[in-house]
């Protein structure tokens, strides 16, 4: 089975050069030895406060949300971001995170009166759509780190290499006439 170390060493490839700076300092770290990339645990330091989590964790499901797959939340993402901030990021890394919380937070509470965590679903869309056309204050360098961070959360997850895709070691045979209708899960190996 494939774990989250393995996983994270081929991440890489998803975003190419514009990779997330820890992100790519984990990946490097998993391709260069058999060092743990993500230990277990609790993160070294705290880098959010308690409505920030909150905040990282129900934009988190927007980016990924539940369907007929486990969602972020499921799959632990909004722990790994924080896990990969405060072990693999430079206080500099945290900036845009940070940033882009602030300004997520203050356009919800000037738009809809309520702490971003808390707005509906609909008004969450609407506030990353906003950071990621860069309306608001450095909107698209946030967006582009988190939405980065949540794909790479899930995807190097259990419930994203297992649920969401399809593992195995050895998909088959190449049958370069296999119906597209038949398809039903893309595979990770």
């Amino acid at each position: 089975m494939i774990d989250r170390r393995t996983a994270l060493a081929g991440v890489v490839g998803m975003f190419g050069a514009a990779v997330f700076a820890p992100i790519a300092r984990a990946a490097g770290a998993a391709q260069a030895s058999r060092v743990p990339v993500i230990s277990e645990g609790p993160p070294s330091v705290a880098v959010f406060t308690p409505a920030q989590r909150a905040l990282v964790s129900a934009l988190s499901e927007r980016v990924i949300p539940t369907t007929d797959t486990p969602g972020a939340i499921t799959a632990g993402v909004p722990a790994f971001i924080e896990k990969l901030l405060a072990d693999w990021g430079s206080p500099g890394d945290r900036v845009p995170i940070l940033e882009g919380l602030a300004a997520i937070e203050a356009r919800s509470l000037r738009d809809y009166r309520v702490p971003a965590a808390q707005a509906k679903p609909a008004q969450q869309d609407a506030l990353l759509t906003l950071a990621m056309n860069d309306q608001l204050p450095k909107g698209a360098t946030f967006f582009e780190a988190f939405r980065q961070l949540v794909i790479t959360g899930y995807y190097t997850s259990e419930v994203g290499i297992t649920q969401e895709r399809e593992y195995l070691p050895v998909p088959g045979e190449y049958n370069g006439a296999f119906p597209y209708s038949q398809v039903n899960k893309v595979y990770s190996a």
